[in-house]
């Protein structure tokens, strides 16, 4: 497999622990011997490269936990999945990644395990990130279920995401049944001032600004794009409907 070269010399913390023993398991080994071989005689490797191949595999997997969830595989989960893997990986790397996809759902996948060994090697930006885009995996149909929703909120759990976040990730997945769906995005009540709703917006967008990602490669960058114009989203909405200017 042409991509398990590339993810071999990319994996740094992930390569352990069970996610190591996952993707070993699926992939077998990972690390050519001939980047490995050189990696040993520099003493280094590139940091950048490591971080974004372990986000990436990182997110194959908790993909696989949300899909093996309900023990339902939904065409319009696996499209969305397919399109947010393409934002992710981009066009060459895509078929790849579903490929591991496919195989990681064949697997048993403990995510509280999965989830403790990314939540102490990763960034709060990053794990936001991963629960936005878990989100996306399971509002595919326009609907969550019970235990799709128990997956995430355990997942969010062991992040140590807070009910403010989580919750406003999840927002704009709900406005068509929850009025106050902005202010939820945004972390404020309906009866916050015009002067806290823009102080609201400029702390969210500078929480959920694409630069927070910097260093998970410019495809990830670019996917992390689609949380900060939900945000903005919210913000003009709510601007409209005050006739704040």
């Amino acid at each position: 497999m042409k991509y398990g070269k590339w993810l071999g010399g990319g994996l740094g913390w992930a390569f352990g622990g069970p996610i190591g023993a996952l993707i070993g398991f699926v992939l077998g080994a990972l690390i050519d011997n001939e980047e490995k071989a050189a990696e040993q005689q520099t003493g280094r490797s590139s940091r950048r490269h490591t971080f974004e191949g372990d986000f990436k595999i990182s997110l194959l997997v908790l993909i696989a936990c949300i899909i093996k969830a309900d023990g339902i595989r939904k065409t319009s989960e696996l499209a969305t999945v397919r399109r947010i893997l393409i934002r992710v990986f981009g066009d060459y790397g895509t078929d790849d990644a579903m490929e591991i996809l496919e195989r990681l759902l064949q697997q048993d996948i403990d995510e509280t395990q999965v989830a403790w060994q990314i939540s102490r090697s990763t960034n709060y930006s990053t794990k936001l990130e991963l629960i936005h885009i878990l989100f996306e995996v399971a509002y595919a149909d326009g609907h969550v279920c019970n235990s799709e929703m128990t997956a995430i909120e355990r997942i969010a759990s062991l992040f140590g995401i807070s009910a403010i976040d989580f919750n406003a990730i999840r927002a704009p997945y709900t406005k068509s049944n929850d009025s106050n769906w902005a202010y939820t995005a945004l972390g404020i009540s309906s009866s916050a001032s015009d002067e806290e709703v823009k102080k609201a917006y400029r702390r969210m967008a500078m929480k959920y600004h694409p630069d927070k990602l910097t260093g998970l490669g410019e495809d990830v960058k670019k996917a992390g794009a689609e949380k900060f114009r939900a945000v903005h989203e919210a913000y003009e909405f709510l601007k409209k409907e005050r006739g704040m200017k």
